[in-house]
């Protein structure tokens, strides 16, 4: 098959997190499966843009990058792109567009309904009620009713990577005439023999909605634990946190100073407001390292029927006592760290995760001849 993804940011864009790197993992792993993989995308990252030509499409991983200038940042408004896609759309056999809210997902899913090529939509987590209320409410809702319930409408098949993102996609009252829930997936590092730690971690992007504040309060009832906080902050939330002399600000990290942390930590702790999915909690896991998790992350029904790891609230008291009763038990923790290994080699290998979704393409592309 012929394959176009459309995502406004890509890498090198590593600073918009989880969705850049699902995506390319996505695309490269159908590109081993034998499939002519193309990413149309924009080269904004941050308020620069990233040093790739616009010219002609790069190759990564076996997947053709094609980057184009935006002129409107905000939306990812890029006329180039405009005319890629009038050209290329219709050569296709799918069209996979990432996000809403945003022009390349529209424009794209526009292009493809005339042409006739059937397209696939994952909203990325951006379908949330508490988010939308909670930022640009008019304007998205808006958006909602005269651009996405169309895009939504139309579309050969709404994917979602949990069943969390699906029951809130619900609550909007949005057309999911065909959906399908298809995690994301993880690279599997060697196994690792070396004893974890005894600091917890934090890793993600830091932001309200990532719950670190409420971590940090349960860290002051914690006197005697060690937590490391490590990501990018662009919104500078980390000068609203609390203080505690018990936890360490390590930065934004990435390839193998984040693997360290994963393997050497003796939990990865994540207690989101709202999470569709958590890449970061399949990435412990896989290293063989626990999770602390609340209800409101997509993974956490599969750590707590796996055994992976603790599902609680976010709640500082109720997250200081899962989290004492942790790290009061290495042997609970390298056993939870073995389920979580097991769990991810039998359901998040990127291999087993492109065969599913290459299974919902062929049917797509079925349903609309």
């Amino acid at each position: 098959m012929r394959l176009l993804h459309v995502v406004p940011t890509y890498l090198p864009a590593t600073r918009y997190g989880g969705p850049i790197f699902a995506v390319h993992g996505l695309c490269r792993a159908l590109a081993a499966r034998g499939h002519e993989v193309h990413v149309f995308t924009t080269n904004v990252d941050g308020a620069g843009v990233s040093n790739v030509p616009l010219d002609c499409p790069v190759e990564l991983d076996g997947v053709r990058v094609h980057y184009f200038a935006s002129q409107f940042r905000r939306l990812y408004y890029s006329a180039s792109m405009r005319k890629g896609l009038q050209t290329f759309v219709p050569l296709c056999d799918v069209v996979h567009v990432h996000s809403v809210f945003l022009w390349p997902t529209s424009a794209a899913a526009r292009i493809a309904a005339r042409a006739g090529v059937p397209y696939v939509v994952s909203p990325r987590g951006m379908l949330v009620p508490e988010l939308i209320r909670r930022k640009s409410r008019v304007a998205k809702s808006l958006w909602l009713r005269a651009v996405e319930r169309q895009t939504l409408r139309d579309a050969a098949l709404v994917h979602f990577t949990s069943r969390r993102e699906f029951d809130d996609a619900r609550q909007l009252d949005l057309p999911l005439p065909a959906h399908a829930i298809v995690p994301n997936g993880v690279d599997i590092p060697p196994p690792n023999d070396a004893p974890h730690g005894d600091e917890l971690l934090f890793l993600g992007r830091i932001n309200w909605k990532k719950g670190v504040d409420r971590l940090i309060e349960a860290m002051l009832l914690l006197p005697e634990a060690r937590l490391v906080v490590a990501g990018n902050d662009e919104e500078n939330y980390t000068a609203t946190l609390p203080r505690a002399g018990n936890v360490r600000f390590a930065g934004a990290v990435s390839g193998e100073a984040k693997a360290a942390l994963l393997r050497q930590s003796a939990a990865l702790v994540l207690p989101s407001v709202s999470e569709n999915f958590g890449n970061v909690v399949l990435e412990a896991l896989a290293a063989g390292t626990p999770v602390v998790v609340t209800p409101e992350v997509g993974l956490a029904g599969d750590v707590e029927a796996a055994g992976a790891g603790v599902v609680t609230s976010n709640e500082p008291a109720a997250l200081a006592a899962a989290l004492r009763a942790l790290l009061a038990d290495r042997t609970t923790r390298e056993e939870m760290g073995r389920r979580g290994r097991s769990l991810v080699e039998a359901r998040f290998t990127w291999e087993r995760v492109a065969a599913e979704m290459e299974e919902h393409y062929t049917c797509s592309m079925r349903s609309r001849r």
